[in-house]
């Protein structure tokens, strides 16, 4: 029996030097990185052995703990990982109704953490816990090999196509399972976090538990309400994607966001003399340069990721979903627009070479393989583009994020389907207009009593941006589980 404990993400020297070697995790990776130091590591099923965090910047009252779980839950004595915990206690003990759970695809000690002074209500009834997803043991441990990107990314044309790109990435996924140590290759999937966090419920001594999930943890949240459904007391969903549905009815459903979006960029341009569009139709401007660039690729170089081509497809990848303080994301984006239309594609470079080959790189995206997401034939692509094209023809092209798992070599771990809503108490959702609210009422609507509010503006994750409407409603819901009105909107904050 191995167990694997993962890297305290604490500590900052470790980090340093996989940022050197990998950049493309590490920039992702860094968007999530947060702070549990190490703990003992408790049985499933004993009590769990909370200690003060030592970490820098944790929020007063901190407390760690650690659990050993199996890599591979279809054998559970055999190989384990350590999954780090944190938890805020209730700050009014004879009140305590019981905890408060984030389920995690990623680092959640670092949500728990940035969220803590905006859950002040929340956590005079509840002890809030977060805790860190196996994928962090799997960043911390990853090998060379699947660091590599099996592919340029590009969009398919033809079936042919499709399979040499699937080859090459399915002959990379292999070379990265080969190198793995950790066992967690094949089991990364929603399910094993889901089980994971069955684990934790049973290690905090609770019979049922309240959630919340924000982002791709919906996966992961679909993942335990089909598994343990008996188990959830409440559930809050605050920008989550709907893996039930499919990966390819998800992207459907984020089209006419995006033109949305770009309709109000050019709105904005046309108001603003200090955009570089300003003064033109700006939506006739982008769409002219997508077709320019299919046509005649822009060449361009990236100090980080070297040398590489610019297509329209490519360049649908690094539209902004936000505008940014005081607009600098779209003013950086219309200069970069009226650049690239001239031959200088400067200004899309890193992103844009980022984004094809972190979409491409075995290590990224065994992380979501396991839950359906690549395109399994070129018939389920085209029938995709054709729904697509209806919708938004500029940006019919196949999604760049599901390419990458074109090619997986292991069966599909979590296919999507239909969701058995039996059992479950009614959800809490929550999204922006500008970005995740589909998607979150497309995975609240399958709950029969379900309500979803509607942020209207910008951002992602309301309570880790500390938006006061949305956070009265879900510590209402998660306190005494009264649900605001059908069709409730958020004023933008």
């Amino acid at each position: 029996m191995i167990t694997i404990r993962a890297r305290n993400p604490g500590k900052r020297h470790g980090g340093e030097r996989r940022r050197s070697r990998w950049p493309v995790i590490a920039v992702a990776a860094a968007m999530l990185i947060g702070m549990a130091p190490a703990a003992s590591a408790a049985g499933i099923d004993g009590p769990l052995r909370w200690q003060d965090c030592e970490s820098e910047g944790v929020p007063a009252g901190m407390q760690c703990a650690a659990i050993d779980v199996p890599a591979d839950w279809a054998k559970p004595q055999g190989q384990k990982i350590t999954l780090e915990l944190a938890r805020l206690p209730a700050t009014e003990p004879p009140r305590r109704l019981g905890s408060v759970l984030g389920i995690s695809s990623g680092y959640g000690i670092q949500d728990l953490t940035r969220s803590a002074a905006d859950l002040t209500e929340l956590r005079r009834k509840f002890d809030l816990v977060g805790y860190n997803a196996r994928t962090t043991t799997w960043i911390a441990h990853m090998p060379q090999a699947c660091t590599q990107p099996g592919v340029s990314l590009h969009d398919p044309r033809n079936a042919k196509e499709l399979a040499a790109l699937a080859a090459a990435m399915n002959e990379a996924f292999k070379e990265c399972q080969k190198a793995d140590t950790t066992g967690l290759f094949a089991h990364l999937d929603a399910l094993s976090i889901a089980r994971d966090t069955e684990a934790i419920r049973k290690a905090l001594g609770e019979e049922r538990l309240s959630f919340m999930a924000s982002g791709i943890g919906g996966s992961a949240a679909a993942a335990y309400a089909r598994l343990f459904p008996q188990r959830i007391q409440a559930m809050y969903l605050d920008g989550v994607n709907n893996q039930t549905e499919g990966w390819p009815a998800q992207r459907l459903l984020s089209l006419p966001v995006m033109q949305r979006m770009f309709t109000r960029f050019a709105d904005w341009c046309a108001e603003t003399p200090a955009c570089a569009l300003h003064g033109q139709d700006a939506e006739a401007v982008w769409r002219r340069l997508l077709r320019d660039a299919d046509r005649h690729p822009i060449s361009v170089t990236s100090s980080q990721y070297g040398k590489g081509k610019l297509t329209g497809w490519l360049l649908t990848s690094t539209l902004p979903l936000d505008p940014g303080p005081e607009n600098a994301n779209w003013l950086t984006f219309a200069a970069a627009v009226d650049k690239a239309r001239s031959g200088d594609g400067s200004g899309f470079a890193d992103q844009a070479l980022f984004n094809a080959r972190y979409s491409a790189t075995p290590g990224a995206q065994v992380m979501s393989c396991g839950d359906d997401r690549g395109y399994t034939s070129y018939a389920q692509l085209e029938d995709f583009r054709r729904k697509a094209r209806k919708i938004a023809p500029e940006y019919a092209g196949a999604a760049i994020d599901a390419l990458g798992c074109t090619g997986w070599p292991l069966p599909v771990a979590n296919p999507s389907r239909p969701l058995l809503t039996r059992g479950l108490p009614p959800f809490l959702g929550v999204g922006t207009t500008w970005f995740d609210y589909t998607s979150t009422k497309s995975f609240t609507s399958m709950i029969p009593g379900s309500v979803t509010i509607a942020y209207d503006g910008p951002g992602h994750v309301m309570y880790l941006s500390g938006k006061k409407c949305p956070i009265r409603h879900a510590t209402r819901y998660l306190t005494d589980l009264t649900l605001p009105e059908p069709g409730t909107v958020c004023p933008t904050e």
